[in-house]
């Protein structure tokens, strides 16, 4: 793998930057080494500035499940350029789109667009705190919903502990109102419940957990979170950036059967552009300015370019047999990595789904071993242990079946 130019842009962008990046785990800080500087993607593909070529399990952390720079997307959003970035204004695009969201999340019967996830996060709460009248929030240790003040805490030492800040910056008072819990374990959200009677505004959970790597929700998980916000006033929020349109084209809450309170979506949403959005049932959405008073604005929501490359996605992953294919070419790659670790005897697992998926080595250092040997053949992974691969519609048995066989060498 040749690095000059990447190496030469990496120095110059630790001049400019903290850590050289835009986004902390890009600097490669989980098993170090210059990050390649991306030059260009085009299907289950990316290139580097240095003409390096790699197959894509990150793409672009979720977003690209048509594969990068898809043509109808790609000209789509030429158009809609053409006609003007952004207004500040209404556009027709926005209601187009958000019908197509509500066909396919009955649960958001209303809902706003925001530039980002972690904003579709952030409001979420700030709605459930607003109609509930109550302060604290339950979320789960691991669980990542962007980087609001109040959102980025770790566990305490038990269940219904305060929560710390896990950031600088961050007031300790704040954090006092997020309590932790433990992911799948329902007994852990119980006891808060329990400890802070009529405290708590909302749970807010990955019903999938993604930024832990990709961890299932065991069976009743989820209906057990909803039962215990029912019986206790809460509202219950799905944390969906990830996992909308991904793990079913109805997101984690089709394919586990479950209606949230209040929805947040991302990633694909936008098609590849900066999208977020949250919503939920009439009466708790009208709550929201100008309607209610829970405020809540941006310049750049909904603006035509992200709202016509999330029409265009969604039209595409509306069509029939698309999550059939898309879970068929997973499912070949993660059982032929599961074979390899029975019958290698290595020590790691493979959690995945759909089409999210992740080895856990039973080693940090076993892992990252394994990254820079695989980005060194060609194949792209999240510089972390702890986060999720993706795989794409523009993956094929070739992109696949050439991945099994890096992995082959290198494990």
């Amino acid at each position: 793998m040749k690095q000059n130019c990447s190496q030469k842009f990496f120095e110059e962008a630790l001049n400019l930057f903290p850590g050289g990046v835009n986004s902390p785990v890009r600097a490669f800080g989980a098993v170090g080494g210059t990050p390649p500087f991306i030059a260009k993607a085009q299907g289950p593909k990316i290139w580097d500035v240095d003409g390096n070529e790699y197959i894509d399990y990150v793409g672009s952390w979720g977003p690209a499940i048509l594969g990068h720079a898809h043509p109808k997307v790609v000209a789509a959003v030429q158009a809609a350029a053409a006609n003007g970035f952004s207004f500040g204004a209404p556009t027709e695009l926005e209601s187009r789109l958000a019908l197509m969201v509500r066909e396919i999340f009955p649960s958001m019967e209303k809902l706003r667009f925001v530039s980002s996830g972690t904003e579709a996060a952030m409001s979420a709460v700030r709605l459930a705190r607003g109609t509930t009248g109550r302060d604290k929030i339950i979320k789960f240790e691991g669980g990542y919903h962007g980087h609001a003040d109040f959102l980025l805490v770790k566990a305490g030492s038990g269940g219904a502990t305060f929560g710390i800040p896990s950031s600088a910056g961050v007031p300790k008072d704040f954090a006092k109102l997020t309590l932790t819990a433990a992911y799948n374990n329902l007994d852990s959200v119980k006891k808060i419940f329990d400890a802070n009677k009529n405290e708590i505004a909302c749970v807010i959970v990955e019903p999938v957990a993604g930024n832990v790597g990709c961890i299932p929700p065991q069976t009743g998980f989820l209906q057990g979170l909803q039962n215990l916000c029912k019986a206790n006033g809460a509202l219950l929020i799905f944390d969906e950036v990830m996992t909308g349109f991904r793990v079913a084209l109805g997101g984690a809450q089709e394919l586990y059967d479950i209606k949230p309170d209040i929805t947040c979506l991302g990633k694909i949403i936008g098609g590849g552009l900066p999208v977020g959005a949250y919503g939920g049932r009439k009466e708790l959405m009208d709550n929201m300015a100008p309607l209610g008073k829970i405020y809540q604005a941006g310049t750049l929501s909904g603006n035509p370019l992200a709202m016509t490359a999330g029409i265009e996605t969604l039209k595409i992953l509306s069509q029939k047999k698309v999550y059939e294919k898309l879970n068929e070419i997973s499912a070949r790659l993660t059982s032929g990595i599961q074979e390899m670790i029975k019958t290698k005897k290595i020590g790691a697992k493979i959690e995945g789904v759909g089409s999210m998926w992740t080895l856990f080595f039973d080693r940090l250092d076993d892992f990252k071993k394994f990254f820079h040997a695989a980005l060194e053949k060609g194949i792209y992974l999240p510089p972390s242990q702890f986060e999720t691969c993706f795989v794409s519609l523009a993956h094929t048995n070739i992109e696949v079946d050439n991945t099994l066989d890096v992995f082959e060498s290198i494990l």
